[in-house]
């Protein structure tokens, strides 16, 4: 078997609807043509969906997806971060330049830190 790397991503949310709205309106992703019950999933390499939490999850238990990195590319991440700073998500790190270009972290409305870069990372 060959491990060929993350395939699809799914965040455990308080709100399904209101995290899928947020994902689709202030991020910008666009939802799938398809979706499975209790999950909304997005248009986007790899697959990236919000879905209810699954049994014995409680996201009251600390702060949802501490120690991971969830990374997004967008071209125009400084867009990105008025268009999100502007919805009132809190900015945990303001842009800067770094290896995957201009970069900034925000907090989505669960609580995960979301990091935005601008230089794709393949070709």
């Amino acid at each position: 078997m060959t491990v060929t790397g993350p395939d699809f991503i799914a965040l455990q949310v308080r709100d399904l609807e209101r995290a899928a709205t947020f994902y689709e309106t202030v991020v910008g992703l666009t939802r799938a043509p398809f979706s499975p019950p209790h999950a909304v999933v997005f248009d986007t390499q790899p697959t990236f969906a919000v879905r209810d939490p699954g049994p014995g999850v409680d996201l009251e238990s600390g702060q949802p997806g501490l120690g991971v990195a969830l990374w997004l590319h967008d071209p125009e991440a400084v867009t990105l971060h008025a268009t999100v700073a502007a919805a009132g998500a809190i900015i945990l790190q303001e842009p800067f330049e770094g290896p995957f270009g201009t970069t900034f972290v925000f907090q989505d409305l669960d609580g995960y830190a979301v990091t935005v870069h601008d230089r794709a990372t393949r070709g």
